[in-house]
């Protein structure tokens, strides 16, 4: 992602906010007894919820505490807003984010409860920008039986042995293919070059593009798409929404070529009845008839959106981490050493459950995910009251799962700042409420195994192939998690 496409948007909202601090002020200056309806509302909501509603502070008159959540969020320590008020008021509290009155938690038993409700208790929520660019229609937004039949044929396809054979295939080629073009007289950008390779591996799982013009289309647009996920909700000509949302037609266009092409092979018998080779296909040869054109090609998008960010901050947070870790590093470093020269000595190829059988490196992956929070967060809202844990969830609230300050708590976590792969060592259990990377329930993210294997066979042939000084760098965490500098490092090349 752009990072500077985003940052003058954000800033542009900060502002915003900031001004209408201001006139609020000025305003409640010249009428302190004066109260706007919304307010009357959200007060006869708490009353009438009485001592079960979670303690906390709604903060300023239709800003609430956004200005600080932001100003915390894009710190080095964001979970500081959490900690502030977990000391104040426990790990459930209340507060006013983003327009909306907001019941906050960083209880994991409570997120996991959350997390596995349906759609009769808690329903998606996104910022406005985003879902006017995903449409009604997308994965991320509907509930119900077309949400869970979707999630299921896609994440069972994701899962199936044959799409990780294909991805651990074309991870290979795109990584070597980058790494002999690196060069030891200038860094290499990490959070650049895995990004690159990300996107190629998921344009062609997704729909089968591979190479050439189409990729390359398919990339810009992509890239001009999300430069709009977090702009200011104004469908205007020459707002960034605007351009974000003919960039999606764009690629929608391109896709509905891509289906036309693929029923014309079926109808000809050429592939019908062979292994679906992408994700399309998987849809277009439903047996429900369930999915129109239009559901697929949009939904095809929308799928990029987090299979392109969190694979290539992963792989970039890894490389981080193990460059901060001298001890980590090696330790990596001699297990793919030694599975590679397994492999080499007797000739075989290195195959996807071969990555996914290094102990080390998944643990390494596991610590890069709890300390890194690719995800730092979802948001729900409550179409009912929902108590948990004494907790009431008034309905029309939203509810934040904050999985950044769980993964950090040193109640769950010794040393939970440490970046210390051993802690996993044990085969100490990630399927636990305090341990939710890739969230959970319903929507837990279908692509988590293949994030997994994209980073390991990264990994591996960096540390193979390569030894590497980094250049300082630091982690920037709002409005999504990246490298500052994208994360330079100075390789030389292994004998």
């Amino acid at each position: 992602m752009d990072t500077s496409s985003l940052s003058l948007p954000l800033f542009l909202f900060n502002f915003f906010l900031l001004l209408l601090v201001i006139l609020l002020f000025n305003k409640m200056k010249c009428s302190l007894r004066s109260s706007p309806s919304i307010s009357l509302t959200l007060t006869k909501k708490i009353l009438s919820h009485g001592p079960n509603l979670p303690q906390g502070n709604l903060g300023w008159p239709l800003v609430g505490e956004t200005i600080e959540f932001v100003s915390c969020a894009y710190s080095d320590q964001p979970e500081s807003f959490m900690d502030k008020r977990r000391l104040l008021y426990g790990r459930v509290f209340k507060s006013h984010i983003f327009g909306t009155p907001t019941i906050v938690s960083t209880d994991a038993e409570v997120n996991r409860v959350v997390l596995q409700s349906d759609s009769k208790a808690f329903v998606p929520f996104y910022p406005k920008s985003l879902t006017e660019l995903m449409g009604k229609s997308s994965i991320l937004l509907i509930n119900g039986s077309l949400q869970r039949r979707i999630h299921g044929l896609v994440g069972s396809f994701f899962k199936s042995s044959l799409l990780k054979a294909q991805i651990t295939a074309d991870m290979q080629i795109y990584v070597k293919e980058s790494m002999d073009n690196w060069s030891d007289d200038q860094p290499v950008l990490v959070q650049d070059v895995s990004k690159n390779i990300a996107f190629k591996v998921l344009a062609k799982a997704l729909m089968s593009v591979d190479r050439g013009d189409e990729l390359g289309v398919l990339k810009k647009e992509f890239e001009e798409f999300i430069s709009g996920l977090m702009s200011l909700p104004i469908d205007l000509p020459g707002t960034q929404l605007h351009r974000s949302l003919q960039a999606k037609k764009r690629m929608v266009k391109l896709v509905h070529n891509i289906i036309r092409s693929k029923r014309e092979n079926d109808d000809e018998d050429e592939v019908k009845g062979g292994p679906n080779k992408d994700a399309v296909e998987v849809l277009l040869r439903d047996a429900s008839g369930q999915f129109t054109d239009e559901l697929i090609a949009n939904n095809m998008i929308d799928m990029m959106i987090p299979g392109q960010d969190s694979v290539p901050v992963l792989i970039t947070l890894a490389v981080k981490f193990l460059s901060d870790s001298p001890s980590a590093l090696h330790h990596l470093t001699e297990e793919n050493m030694k599975l590679k020269s397994f492999k080499d000595e007797r000739g075989e190829p290195l195959y996807w459950n071969d990555y996914l059988s290094l102990p080390f490196t998944q643990k390494v992956i596991t610590e890069t995910l709890r300390m890194g929070n690719v995800i730092i967060g979802v948001m729900r809202k409550a179409v009912r009251d929902v108590e948990i844990k004494g907790n009431v969830i008034p309905k029309g609230w939203c509810f934040m799962a904050y999985f950044r300050s769980v993964h950090l708590d040193p109640s769950y976590y010794d040393s939970p700042y440490h970046f210390n792969p051993w802690r996993w060592q044990q085969d100490k259990d990630t399927n636990t409420s305090s341990f939710t990377p890739f969230g959970g329930g319903q929507r837990l993210c279908p692509g988590l195994d293949l994030a997994r294997l994209e980073a390991s066979i990264f990994l591996h042939h960096l540390v193979t192939r390569f030894r590497w000084v980094a250049e300082e760098d630091t982690i920037v965490n709002f409005p999504t998690v990246r490298m500052r500098r994208k994360m330079p490092i100075w390789i030389k090349r292994r004998d």
